[in-house]
């Protein structure tokens, strides 16, 4: 129970109470009179009646108190968690460069490798510059839109004064979930708002013709003809094909079981979930296969290797002997990853089932086939309408032919 004593070592009153279960005795430089006592009995069942009701501050009776500090906290987070919460965090929200290192290690374990080089070489060449000693709840969209904009200055590759609209899209989009992540852990609004991509340019799909993937065929270097030949028939990526293993080669069931991929000269699992497939070989596929086991099935790896039986360069194969062969052709110069484009083509131009291609191509469902190739097939099939015009012919009745 609280009351009023009296100090023997000074002669003077303190006042002896109990507050947040911690004895509190606190000092006055008044003399033991009666006046003095019952001023702080009062004072005493002022303090009693505020803590009842839950708004006895502290250090508001006792500013000079060694205590009161302590108590400052402990009030807030009891009767004003929200303030409590706010000022707690401002002192601990740490800079973008803090932030940014935790928040990588916390997501990298659910990321391909390939993405991981992506995202610290972003953060790094990118974010860190702009960003890094800024606190990550003082950035505000206006930085952000700052930022994007000092990229369009950037130089861009092969000569280019500044980076594609693409590659800054590229570049900004991961600091959309930064910002969300940061924002949900420290309790302020993420400045990613209302930012918009960039707008770039398409990359259609161009695929070659049957026509041209016989001249290429015909004309490319011999020992890697079946290279590309497999390219061209099975549609694989080109990280699948380069990391493609002899384990995964069935040719008692003629499939190519995708289960690997090689990026950046890193072994690594499949792009997606769907990529996990078994590709179906065609005649000309299996013998390709049968052929190139004769120079490489020694290695017990790699269908496709170097001297040293390690996986090829796909950017050795693409400038050395991809480019320089279809300007040798005349052909428009375009990416190897058209291989892929062309194998989707020829099947659907073949009449093969659209769920079938998309198995084989790894999609997750038809709408990329029918959204990206569609178009390419009349070209290659002429069908026209001519097919419905002769089916009406053959099967309606004359009066309505």
């Amino acid at each position: 129970m609280a009351s009023v004593s009296i100090r023997k070592e000074t002669n003077t009153l303190y006042l002896d109470f109990r507050y947040m279960g911690k004895r509190c005795r606190e000092q006055t430089t008044l003399k033991p009179t009666l006046a003095n006592r019952k001023k702080l009995e009062r004072t005493l069942v002022q303090i009693e009646s505020e803590m009842i009701s839950g708004t006895f501050r502290y250090k508001t009776y006792f500013p000079s108190s060694k205590v009161a500090e302590q108590f400052t906290e402990l009030e807030l987070q009891i009767h004003s968690p929200e303030e409590w919460k706010a000022l707690k965090n401002q002192g601990e929200i740490p800079t973008f460069e803090e932030f940014i290192e935790g928040w990588i290690d916390r997501n990298k374990i659910s990321w391909r490798r390939s993405h991981i080089v992506n995202i610290e070489s972003i953060v790094k060449k990118y974010y860190l510059p702009f960003f890094g000693k800024l606190k990550v709840d003082d950035i505000t969209r206006n930085d952000i839109l700052k930022f994007r904009t000092s990229l369009a200055k950037v130089p861009g590759r092969n000569g280019k004064e500044s980076l594609a609209n693409t590659r800054i899209n590229k570049i900004i989009n991961p600091l959309k979930r930064i910002f969300e992540d940061a924002a949900d852990e420290y309790n302020f609004t993420t400045p990613y708002i209302r930012i918009k991509p960039l707008k770039s340019p398409k990359t259609d799909a161009f695929p070659f013709t049957l026509e041209e993937v016989n001249l290429i065929l015909d004309t490319v270097r011999p020992d890697y003809r079946d290279y590309f030949l497999i390219r061209f028939f099975t549609g694989m990526r080109t990280g699948e094909i380069d990391g493609l293993k002899w384990k995964y080669v069935d040719f008692s069931h003629r499939v190519i079981k995708i289960r690997e991929t090689i990026v950046a000269g890193e072994e690594d699992i499949t792009k997606t979930e769907s990529s996990v497939r078994d590709i179906h070989m065609s005649t000309p596929v299996y013998n390709a296969l049968l052929r190139q086991r004769k120079h490489s099935e020694h290695f017990e790896k790699f269908v496709f290797c170097n001297r040293h039986g390690e996986a090829i360069n796909h950017n050795n194969v693409t400038q050395r002997i991809w480019y320089p062969l279809l300007k040798r052709l005349g052909l428009e110069k375009r990416r190897p990853y058209q291989t892929r484009h062309t194998a989707a083509t020829l099947w659907l131009a073949s009449g093969e089932s659209p769920e079938w291609i998309a198995r084989q191509m790894g999609h997750a469902n038809t709408s990329m086939l029918f959204r990206v190739y569609s178009r390419y097939v009349p070209n290659l099939t002429r069908m026209d309408g001519s097919a419905i015009e002769k089916l009406l012919q053959s099967k309606l009745g004359a009066k309505y032919a």
